[in-house]
């Protein structure tokens, strides 16, 4: 079981909140929390700058980047002993199908004429998936040791998740998203609660292209104090407009409410294991 001191906890996070930054009204802030062996990182800045746009762009083969891309902001689980996982827009962005196996709809070609004038011309009219749709599930971190990623039948227990417990630490970071020149949204973020006695992740990639299909790609990370491993879970819901009628409109804007409504097209479960220790490290433990 993790030792908390709930006073220092606290502390911790208030220290977190007194270092935000107000510019313009924009919050960029840092905040790092230390539980137990762990120490998570959540960092939030600016939109990516042009020119670094430019150049990613490029690096990534793509012809258009999300609106709103925060290549700065991150959100890190990190072991004492380097290893750990970490969430970052530019490796979803890599986990995006450069194909031309995408939503075929009316606004799509639209879309993308509308970038012509300024996004890399020559570039727009190539085949790639304009919903920015990725599977990313997170990147795993450690110059020396790294978590190792095995196939697993155990699942996440939700419902003791949904159990009420202490949250001494809770964040929300924004990856990118687009709003598909207004022909509905398509985003990632993450976020994350510490309990006493565990902590849960949640990744999540939101697609709605209005009167045409909403998308939900989740990523779950959960760890339990005693246990030499992480859960994780990947799961894709998909539904086409036409598929629900019965549900309420307003109810495609909140990916919570949605989510439910969705069919379930696919699951897959792995345990993150932590890799051997030495025996001189037997005392960080």
């Amino acid at each position: 079981m993790y030792e908390f001191n709930p006073i220092l906890s606290l502390l911790a996070v208030d220290a977190g909140l007194r270092s935000i930054m107000i510019s313009h009204g924009f919050k960029s802030s840092k905040q790092d929390f230390t539980f137990g062996p762990w120490k998570v990182t959540a960092a939030k800045n600016h939109i990516m700058k042009s020119k670094d746009v430019e150049r990613l762009t490029e690096e990534l083969n793509l012809p258009a980047l999300p609106e709103m891309l925060f290549g700065d902001n991150i959100l890190r689980i990190q072991h004492c002993d380097g290893f750990g996982i970490e969430f970052n827009a530019i490796d979803a962005l890599k986990r995006i199908h450069n194909t031309d196996d995408t939503v075929q709809v009316a606004c799509a070609q639209q879309w993308q004429e509308s970038r012509v004038a300024s996004e890399h011309p020559q570039e727009v009219a190539r085949p790639y998936d304009w919903t920015f749709t990725t599977d990313y599930r997170g990147t795993l971190i450690g110059e020396e040791m790294q978590l190792k990623v095995a196939e697993t039948t155990e699942r996440i227990n939700l419902e003791k998740l949904r159990a009420r417990e202490q949250i001494v630490f809770f964040d929300e970071v924004l990856l990118f998203e687009d709003e598909l020149h207004d022909h509905g949204v398509s985003m990632i973020s993450v976020k994350i609660r510490v309990m006493p006695t565990s902590f849960f992740t949640l990744l999540r990639f939101f697609l709605r292209v209005d009167g045409v299909l909403i998308r939900i790609n989740d990523t779950r990370l959960y760890h339990e104090a005693g246990q030499k491993y992480m859960l994780r879970e990947f799961c894709t819901r998909e539904s086409n407009i036409a598929e629900l009628k019965s549900v309420p409109p307003s109810l495609y804007t909140d990916p919570n409410e949605i989510a439910q409504h969705l069919t379930f097209k696919l699951r897959e479960c792995e345990k993150l294991e932590f890799p051997e220790q030495e025996p001189a490290n037997d005392d960080l433990k």
